[in-house]
């Protein structure tokens, strides 16, 4: 019987740094999808804090940091990550692992925002877009969620599957970038 090895999204290619800007693929731990049944959100809300410190967060934004956050990805969910969900969270919300199902980039540098502006359609001034926020958008041709973890430090969601074709379109716009400030 073949014997089935996880692996990780990306095997090669990351770090990768250009000019001030430098991205990683960091663990993203658990991904768990949380889904509030009808009337549920406080409870489970109340549920989030008292399991893992965090709230559950308002549309477009994130709650809590590196070692524990949950991320709103649309109307109704939100991506629990980093720990395994509590026990008592299951009473308030449909639950589904995704730790398989998605890549995890961390963008950070001065000229971090500038790179995303070459492939999100969003504003991301720190004035419009501040740490916390959350988005569903596009990455190039890609779906994605992004986040701004720090003020200069995004993460970036991609469906698994997507993973090398996020790593080359981030890679590109930062040498893009860094090149057009003298620093490729």
């Amino acid at each position: 019987m073949a014997k089935l090895i996880a692996q990780p999204p990306l095997r090669e290619g990351l770090p990768f740094g250009a000019g001030t800007t430098v991205l990683r693929a960091p663990g993203a731990g658990v991904i768990t999808s949380l889904a509030p049944f009808d009337g549920a959100e406080a409870a489970l809300s109340g549920a989030l804090k008292a399991a893992h410190g965090l709230a559950f967060p308002e549309p477009g934004r994130a709650t809590g940091g590196d070692a524990a956050r949950c991320v709103w990805t649309g109307r109704g969910q939100a991506m629990l990550m980093g720990p395994a969900p509590g026990a008592g969270l299951a009473k308030h919300a449909a639950l589904t692992d995704q730790s398989d199902a998605w890549a995890l980039f961390r963008l950070e540098g001065r000229d971090a925002a500038a790179v995303l502006a070459r492939l999100m359609p969003i504003d991301l001034r720190p004035a419009v877009f501040a740490t916390g926020h959350s988005a569903r958008t596009l990455l190039g041709h890609m779906a994605c969620s992004v986040t701004r973890a720090e003020e200069a430090g995004f993460d970036i969601m991609v469906m698994r599957s997507m993973a090398q074709s996020a790593l080359h379109e981030l890679t590109a716009a930062m040498k893009s970038v860094a090149a057009q400030r003298g620093a490729g």
